[in-house]
C-alpha cells in the first residue's frame, strides 16, 4: 500500500448513542486494529459551513478525496494500525463515504428509537468534553478553524453564563433542525434526529451495492455478541481471535435497555409519531408497558447515580 494511502479503514455508521462505541471497544481486542476517535472535521472537509451533515458523492470531490484519504494514511502511521472510526454524521452521508473509501466494507447500527433518544438527551446535557474539543481543533485544517471555534464559543456561553440545560445542538444535523430547536421539546428533536438517520441510511443503502453495508439492531447485538462480532469482522476481512471473541462475550451488557421508560409517558405519546414509520422498517413496536410515576423516579435517579460525578462510565 502505498504511503499516501490507508489500509482500507473499518468504518462504522450509527447514530449518536447506538452503541458505536462498544463496537469499536470490540475491534480494538484485534491485534492491528486501532481507533480514531470521531475525526468529525476532517469529515466536514468539503463544507465546514453547511449548517447540516448530509453529503453526497457530488461533494467529494478530488480535492476532498485526496485530502480526506491522505488524513487517513498518516494517522495510521501516527497510530501504527488499521484504523477503526465512528463518526456518528456519516449516517447521514454514505454515499459520500462511498465515494472517498469506494474499497470499504461497512458496519451500520441502528438502536431503539425510545432507549436512543432517553440517552441522547442525557448526554445532552454534559456535551461539553475539553479533551475532545482539543483534539477536534488540533485536527481542524487551520483555515477552517473559525467555523468551530464559534460554535464551540456559543456551547460554553450557553452552558456557563446562561446556564442552559443543553448544548445549542448535539448530535446529527438533519436539514431544519435548528429550527426545530427554536420550537419543539429536545426530546422531540431528537426523535426527528433518529427518524432522519434511520430513513436516509435505508435510501442510500438501496442505492449502493448489495452487501456494502453489514447491518444490525443494538438489542440483537447485545444478545448474541459473539456471533454478530464474528460476522462483523468477516464483513471487512478480519480473522478475530479466540479470545477477542470470549473478551466480546463479556463485555456486552444486555440489561441496560429499559432507561428510557424514565421518560414521561407524555412526552413518549409526543415523540411516538415522528417515529413510528421508521420503528417499523426495523422490527421496533412502539411500547405497550409504561412505568408508574414511582418507577420512573427510581429510573430516572438510577440514571443520575449511573454518570454522576466521578463515574467512569458512559451514561445510559
Amino acid at each position: 500500500m502505498p504511503p499516501d494511502q490507508p489500509t482500507p479503514p473499518i468504518l462504522l455508521l450509527g447514530n449518536v448513542r447506538s452503541g458505536t462505541s462498544m463496537v469499536q471497544g470490540f475491534f480494538e481486542q484485534c491485534p492491528g486494529v486501532v481507533s480514531w476517535f470521531e475525526p468529525r472535521t476532517v469529515w466536514m472537509y468539503a463544507d465546514p459551513g453547511r449548517r447540516h451533515d448530509r453529503f453526497t458523492a457530488e461533494d467529494a470531490t478530488p480535492r476532498v478525496k485526496a485530502y480526506i484519504r491522505k488524513r487517513f494514511a498518516k494517522q495510521q502511521q501516527v497510530l501504527g494500525g488499521r484504523i477503526m472510526e465512528k463518526t456518528p454524521s456519516n449516517v447521514m452521508r454514505l454515499p459520500y463515504v462511498h465515494a472517498i473509501f469506494p474499497e470499504c466494507k461497512l458496519i451500520y447500527i441502528v438502536r431503539d428509537p425510545l432507549a436512543q433518544v432517553s440517552s441522547s438527551e442525557f448526554r445532552a446535557r454534559n456535551a461539553i468534553n475539553p479533551r475532545h474539543a482539543r483534539r477536534r481543533m488540533l485536527e481542524t485544517p487551520k483555515s477552517q478553524l473559525h467555523h468551530y471555534v464559534w460554535r464551540a464559543l456559543v456551547d460554553h456561553f450557553r452552558k456557563k453564563i446562561l446556564r442552559r440545560k443543553h448544548v445549542s445542538v448535539w448530535g446529527v444535523r438533519y436539514e431544519g433542525i435548528y429550527d426545530d430547536l427554536r420550537r419543539l421539546p429536545r426530546e422531540v428533536v431528537l426523535a426527528k434526529q433518529w427518524a432522519a438517520c434511520s430513513k436516509q441510511m435505508a435510501e442510500d443503502i438501496a442505492a449502493l451495492p448489495e452487501g456494502l453495508v453489514y447491518q444490525v439492531r443494538y438489542e440483537d447485538l447485545v444478545a448474541d455478541p459473539a456471533t454478530h462480532f464474528a460476522a462483523m469482522c468477516a464483513h471487512v476481512g478480519i480473522e478475530p481471535p479466540p479470545e477477542a471473541i470470549e473478551q466480546v462475550r463479556q463485555t456486552a451488557d444486555p440489561t441496560r435497555q429499559g432507561k428510557w421508560k424514565r421518560m414521561d409517558p407524555k412526552l413518549i405519546e409526543a415523540i411516538l409519531p415522528h417515529v413510528e414509520t421508521e420503528m417499523a422498517r426495523h422490527g421496533y413496536a412502539p411500547p405497550t408497558d409504561l412505568p408508574d410515576e414511582a418507577e420512573r423516579e427510581k429510573l430516572a435517579a438510577a440514571a443520575t447515580s449511573f454518570s454522576g460525578p466521578g463515574s467512569t462510565r458512559k451514561g445510559p
